[in-house]
């Protein structure tokens, strides 16, 4: 019997990672997967329209109720799998790469690279959390690659789960604690009172571990 199984994300390597796991594990001699990249928008419209079955995003504790009349209205359930603390994602070389901690204001100074979102979106969509906060030097970009290069390049930084860096991505930077009380919340999205294929049910599984193991304590 041929597997088809489709994953929609926002940018997260350990979304890849856990997609390319299931593939590995499930086997076979026919199949057809998808894993696609998407802005928030673009995740919950391909689960609620079926194109996927699921759609990985995180929240935050300051976006979660608009997220969620979002997913709500599009007939979608969001599923928790992990908590986790913001990180400043920076080049290796930076100055500020050493610090035990960061505070947006000692980034002041520095690029702020972040991931596009469609030009109507809300606020609450960012990827990013804080990404509301006013900066004075910002670049926005549509590629995961594209922010890791655009960061190094530029000596800028990114505000992230820290799993974005946490699986080696060949990019060469690293992550140091970001001062906030803001929460990350990590899981995925799926149509409302949908049981879950064998191939998403097994997604989920790798997921949660990869978040289990790379998830920073609040």
């Amino acid at each position: 019997m041929s597997v088809q199984f489709s994953v929609s994300q926002q940018h997260y390597l350990f979304g890849v990672q856990t997609f390319a796991h299931t593939v590995l594990a499930l086997g076979g001699d026919d199949y057809s997967y998808a894993l696609r990249d998407r802005t928030t928008e673009g995740v919950l419209d391909d689960v609620a329209a079926g194109l996927s079955e699921l759609g990985v995003i995180v929240q935050t504790s300051e976006t979660a109720d608009t997220l969620n009349e979002a997913i709500a209205e599009r007939g979608l359930a969001f599923v928790e799998l992990a908590q986790s603390a913001p990180q400043v994602a920076l080049p290796a070389s930076h100055p500020l790469s050493d610090a035990a901690s960061l505070t947006l204001e000692e980034l002041s100074d520095w690029p702020y690279v972040k991931f596009a979102q469609e030009p109507d979106a809300p606020a609450a969509f960012a990827e990013e959390a804080l990404a509301g906060v006013e900066r004075a030097k910002v670049i926005a970009c549509t590629d995961r690659a594209s922010l890791s290069e655009l960061i190094a390049a530029l000596n800028g930084y990114t505000v992230t789960s820290g799993i974005l860096v946490g699986i080696a991505d060949g990019s060469n930077l690293t992550c140091v604690p970001l001062v906030t009380d803001v929460v990350l919340h990590l899981g995925y999205v799926a149509k409302a009172g949908a049981e879950l294929s064998p191939a998403a049910e097994r997604f989920v599984a790798g997921l949660r571990k990869a978040l289990d193991r790379y998830k920073v304590q609040p």
